[in-house]
């Protein structure tokens, strides 16, 4: 019996070789500080296209200049950004993967300095930082002060989401996720923790959920009905005054009546709290949304060994597995459980053939 990893996965006008996905892992290695991807990205990504991944999702990449977490950040809002995805989704399409983008915002955790130093906190502007912007003007611990965004603010990040997914389609991207987790702006807004406005962007879940609506409204209407939009939420933001597996379930059943075609499940990012982690310790979250609303989903979170990938989708609990710092250790994680299963491919490279035999 074929294993469940290697069935093929079909989203709108999508049909992707397995359901062993790359999830977007940020490297802030655009060491210009422009936005543009490099021969870096081209490696790191290809490897995984090259490795046997059936989809490979592209970092965090922001859709306007201030988005960025870090000044080292991925963006698609210019022309030479496009450009210098296309050559890397080229690649990746050579080698049999489909290629997704993550568009994401910030908010008020952007302006920060990468992990590649031995500075903390918010980058001041002397030295490439800015001001950043939020649901209010209340900082994420540890960050300077945002800037909080009026109704005109968030039209236009709404546009810029819509800008940057038509250069995704531009760029041959085959998938679009807009990130709503982690907190982040999208999930900032979602957040009771970081969301205390007053006006129809705040207050009920409702209000607080009309951005990210907004976003993928935009969204879709620039890509089309032909390609899926993936939205990636946390969960929970394991706070009891926080945003709960309940209220996201909410959130996803309005999501899914927009036309989002698959829900990534993360969790945490809207406080700096210390939660219990061990092997698959989001697995349930992706479980109980899924079973909730009937939406695919895909669960991510220490899933680092070919039997347990399979025993989560054999079971149910998802439809795709999202393999990111085992991947990292071995890019070709599918192709090693492929020969764990006694499963042939036709997309060994043959380069590698003499290894999968």
């Amino acid at each position: 019996m074929q294993p469940k990893l290697f069935e093929p996965m079909t989203l709108r006008g999508l049909t992707v070789r397995n359901r062993i996905w790359i999830p977007p892992m940020c490297q802030y290695s655009a060491f210009a500080q422009d936005g543009v991807a490099t021969d870096w990205h081209m490696a790191h990504l290809g490897s995984f296209a090259r490795g046997g991944a059936g989809v490979v999702i592209t970092e965090a990449t922001s859709v306007t200049p201030e988005g960025r977490i870090s000044p080292e950040d991925l963006g698609l809002w210019n022309d030479e950004q496009e450009q210098a995805l296309k050559r890397i989704v080229s690649f990746m399409h050579s080698q049999g993967a489909a290629a997704g983008i993550q568009l994401a915002h910030a908010g008020r955790k952007a302006s920060t300095f990468g992990p590649f130093t031995e500075q903390n906190g918010s980058v001041p502007q002397q030295q490439g930082g800015w001001t950043s912007v939020g649901a209010t003007a209340e900082p994420y611990p540890g960050l300077e002060p945002a800037q909080a965004l009026d109704v005109e603010g968030i039209s236009a990040i709404v546009g810029a989401f819509a800008d940057s997914a038509e250069r995704s389609l531009r760029a041959g991207f085959d998938l679009v996720e807009v990130h709503a987790a982690h907190g982040y702006l999208l999930h900032e807004f979602l957040s009771p923790l970081s969301n205390t406005r007053e006006d129809t962007y705040g207050g009920s879940l409702a209000n607080r959920a009309r951005f990210v609506l907004e976003v993928v409204d935009a969204v879709r209407d620039r890509v089309g009905q032909d390609m899926p939009v993936v939205v990636r939420v946390s969960a929970t933001d394991w706070v009891e005054e926080g945003l709960t597996v309940d209220d996201t379930i909410q959130v996803v059943h309005w999501l899914k009546d927009r036309g989002v075609d698959m829900i990534d499940v993360s969790s945490g990012g809207a406080a700096p709290v210390r939660f219990a982690i061990g092997p698959g310790y989001q697995v349930p979250l992706a479980a109980a949304i899924g079973e909730q609303t009937g939406i695919p989903v895909a669960a991510v979170g220490l899933i680092t060994e070919p039997v347990q990938a399979e025993h989560i989708l054999f079971t149910g609990q998802a439809d795709v597995v999202l393999i990111g710092r085992e991947a990292l250790r071995d890019p070709h994680f599918p192709l090693r459980a492929a020969q764990y299963f006694g499963q042939p491919l036709d997309y060994v490279p043959t380069q590698y053939g003499a290894s999968y035999r």
